[in-house]
Parts: C-alpha cells; sequence; structure tokens
C-alpha cells in the first residue's frame, strides 16, 4: 500500500488564485444558509483581501442576462476594472474562457467561492482537484439554498479531496507574517479593524 500522507504545502502569494463563481442578484435571494448581509460581507472581504494579497482573481457570472442577473454591486465594487466571465456551462471549469484564465495564472492552489455551494463552488473546486490542482472551497464565502444542500455539498468536496475552509482563515495563512506592510489593510479588508488598531498600539510602545 503507498502512503497518501503528502507533506501539506501552505497557500502563499506565490502559488494561489482565487476564483469566484456566480455571487449574483438572483441567486443570492434564494441562499437560506446565511443572511445577504452576512454573506456579502464575506464575499467582499474575501475579495478585498485576496486583492491586498496580490492574488490572481478570477470573477464568473452565469446566465446573467437572462436568468440570474448581475454581480452584485457591493463585490463589483471591491473589484474595479475586473473583467467578468460569463458563461452558459452549468460547472465554471467547464467554460473555455474561465478555464484559460485559470491555467493563464500559472498558479496550482485555487480558492473558490461561489453561489451556490453544491454545485458554483463545488463542481469546478472537484474538476480542478481531477485536474492536479490543490483546490480550496472558502465556505462562508459561497452560500446555498438548504441545509441538505449545504451537507451534502461539503461531503461530496471532502470525498473528492477539496479543502474546504472559513475564506479569513485562508487569507491569514497566505498573509503568513503580521509583519507583513500588507497586514493592516488585509486585517482592514476583513472588517477587523481591531487588529488593526492593537497593531497600531504595538508599534507605537516598541518607538
Amino acid at each position: 500500500m503507498t502512503n497518501q500522507i503528502r507533506p501539506y504545502e501552505p497557500l502563499t502569494s506565490q502559488n494561489a488564485a482565487l476564483v469566484l463563481v456566480d455571487h449574483q442578484v438572483g441567486l443570492m435571494t434564494g441562499v437560506r444558509d446565511y443572511s445577504t448581509g452576512e454573506l456579502k460581507h464575506n464575499v467582499v472581504a474575501l475579495a478585498r483581501a485576496a486583492k491586498a494579497l496580490k492574488l490572481p482573481i478570477i470573477v464568473t457570472t452565469t446566465a446573467r442576462d437572462s436568468m440570474w442577473g448581475p454581480t452584485f454591486p457591493e463585490l463589483v465594487e471591491a473589484l474595479p476594472g475586473i473583467e467578468i466571465i460569463d458563461r452558459s456551462s452549468v460547472n465554471a471549469f467547464d467554460d473555455a474562457r474561465v478555464a484559460g484564465a485559470i491555467e493563464a495564472t500559472g498558479r496550482k492552489k485555487l480558492i473558490f467561492a461561489g453561489i451556490s455551494l453544491e454545485v458554483c463552488a463545488a463542481f469546478p473546486a472537484i474538476t480542478a482537484a481531477g485536474k492536479g490542482f490543490s483546490a480550496y472551497v472558502a465556505v462562508d464565502a459561497s452560500g446555498t439554498f438548504s441545509e441538505t444542500k449545504r451537507q451534502v455539498g461539503l461531503l461530496r468536496m471532502l470525498q473528492a479531496g477539496v479543502i474546504v475552509s472559513d475564506y479569513a482563515t485562508l487569507m491569514v495563512e497566505i498573509l503568513k507574517d503580521n509583519a507583513r506592510p500588507e497586514a493592516g489593510e488585509v486585517y482592514g479588508a476583513m472588517d477587523m479593524a481591531w487588529a488593526k488598531l492593537v497593531g497600531q498600539i504595538a508599534h507605537a510602545y516598541r518607538k
């Protein structure tokens, strides 16, 4: 029997990319595992922290002009100028433009978040794992329509080797060192202003 345990290679600013899938107005209205306000907060915080950490960010929608509407405005505002790839495929990885954008990053660790968790986040994450990427899903920056969908979605991802986490843990893993100049911006993006304040106080004491 071969040993299936491999040394863990942490997420870094050099090896990770973020893929945001279908955070659309129409889909948001059906989410039941998070309030709309909490989910928006988490997605925007993830996007802003990833931007502060200089991760490549890919954003995609499905059927935005017909079924599910545009990306919610707060996320668009957090990522000014970013191209949002609209597609018809259920699995974002089945769209050649999305797959090409992911491949073009050159990153082997992919962080996914999407609505719904068990489809829009899970399907491309499972596909990525099958293609040899290390796939992660930020569960609290995703959302779904029932508790059953949430539980079976998590189980299916775990069975496929996808790593599930919360968005803040993924971002601080990438940050790695609180002495990095990006630390204040990262904690601020995650709405942890108290962390910035404590850091400023500590810095003042060191002077």
